[in-house]
């Protein structure tokens, strides 16, 4: 009769700890994202632009085009540097309202 709750108590203190790990970990993940949440829709707030996902990977994608314009620009590779800039700025102003 101990020993079944020895047991009991030693599955209710396993289950608590358990319990406490996945809602602290809960928490943590739900900061992470509303914060990212937050940081999105603040960008394409003032960016003028929507918040969807292809927004956001045409924003990320002009400004890798912009990237590479500097690069080519830094190089001394004039030609490439105008059509990689024109490109980055076709594009961030498809997506930026």
């Amino acid at each position: 009769m101990q020993v079944e709750s020895f047991f009991e108590w030693l599955g209710q203190a396993l289950g608590a700890v358990i319990r406490f790990i996945v809602d602290g970990l809960s928490w943590l993940f739900n900061g992470f994202t509303h914060a990212g949440g937050n940081f999105v829709e603040g960008m394409s707030r003032t960016l003028g632009m929507d918040t969807s996902l292809i927004s956001i990977v045409a924003l990320i994608i002009g400004l890798m085009l912009l990237y590479s314009a500097v690069r080519a620009f830094m190089r001394a590779s004039i030609i490439m540097g105008i059509i990689w800039l024109f490109l980055g700025l076709w594009l961030l102003s498809w997506v930026i309202h």
